[in-house]
């Protein structure tokens, strides 16, 4: 027992002073340094800095309601066709990042929809990049939180969850979370490296395709490594998540292949006043 981390950390910051939780801290942390990194990246290619602050405000609005509806329908839809208040309740937990991730996609659709300086796949190529960073934190989040653990292993590095809920919180178990928050963070290094090599030249989808082919592709790997999430799951050959995984990376691996081609062409690089922002103010 000696040999194994013994997690036992409090899920709040500072225990009855303030609570506030270093998942939420975590989870902000991620949205407002990728608002920066966009905002770096506006400037980079003559779009408003502005813009980000806006993307922003799209993105965290996306990513709750479309993670906790892919909970909900994806996970526990009998549970909750059966106590339909209970879908508001956020705070006592059940985001799914697949359904976050449909969230993103359909907001950035409707984002660029209104801007004909940034087409729907030239934002998502970009956006990629610090949403790697955010699942980082947010993972890292999880295992502050104790929950979304890995199941029982005897590896050095094994962890023993002492506030998980479970029934045996002593027994040594996978720390999937870590293995997940690391993966992201890799994966937004290789991003980050392509898009400083390639710039305003990227061809379009080619991030894109590459970010879902790389974050869900280990997502189905690191799966076998974690606990069923729902009862149902132990009846499946592949849980949800894994499911969920597939379709994910056949679209990563058609937008990749697609940016080759005549499609992938990036739009041209706009000319626009720098102090067009200071101008609006």
């Amino acid at each position: 027992m000696l040999a194994f981390i013994h997690w036992d950390v409090n899920p709040e910051i500072l225990p009855g002073i303030l609570p506030v939780r270093w998942y939420g801290l975590l989870f902000s942390l991620g949205f407002f340094i990728g608002t920066w990194i966009m905002a770096k990246i506006f400037v980079n290619e003559n779009r408003p800095e502005s813009d980000a602050d806006a993307i922003l405000i799209y993105m965290v609005v996306a990513t709750i309601i479309g993670a906790r509806l892919g909970h909900v329908l994806f996970y526990q839809p009998d549970y909750y066709l059966q106590h339909p208040l209970e879908v508001l309740q956020i705070w006592k937990g059940g985001l799914a990042s697949h359904g976050g991730a449909i969230g993103i996609i359909i907001a950035l659709y409707l984002y660029s929809s209104k801007r004909p300086d940034q087409p729907w796949l030239w934002i998502l190529d970009r956006i990629v990049i610090p949403v790697a960073l955010a699942g980082c934190f947010i993972r890292f989040g999880n295992l502050m939180n104790s929950e979304i653990i890995g199941r029982p292993t005897d590896v050095p590095w094994a962890f023993i969850f002492e506030r998980a809920y479970v029934a045996d919180p002593m027994t040594p178990r996978h720390p999937a979370q870590l293995y997940e928050s690391i993966t992201y963070l890799i994966i937004f290094f290789i991003l980050g490296a392509i898009y400083k090599k390639q710039g305003p030249k990227l061809p379009q989808g080619k991030l894109f395709g590459l970010f879902l082919i790389l974050v869900f592709g280990m997502r189905f790997v690191w799966e076998f490594f974690k606990e069923d999430q729902v009862a149902f799951e132990a009846t499946m050959e592949f849980n949800m998540g894994q499911w969920l995984s597939i379709p994910a990376v056949l679209g990563g691996l058609f937008f990749f292949i697609r940016s080759y081609g005549k499609a992938g062409t990036p739009p041209p690089f706009p000319e626009i006043n720098p102090n067009e922002d200071k101008l609006k103010k």
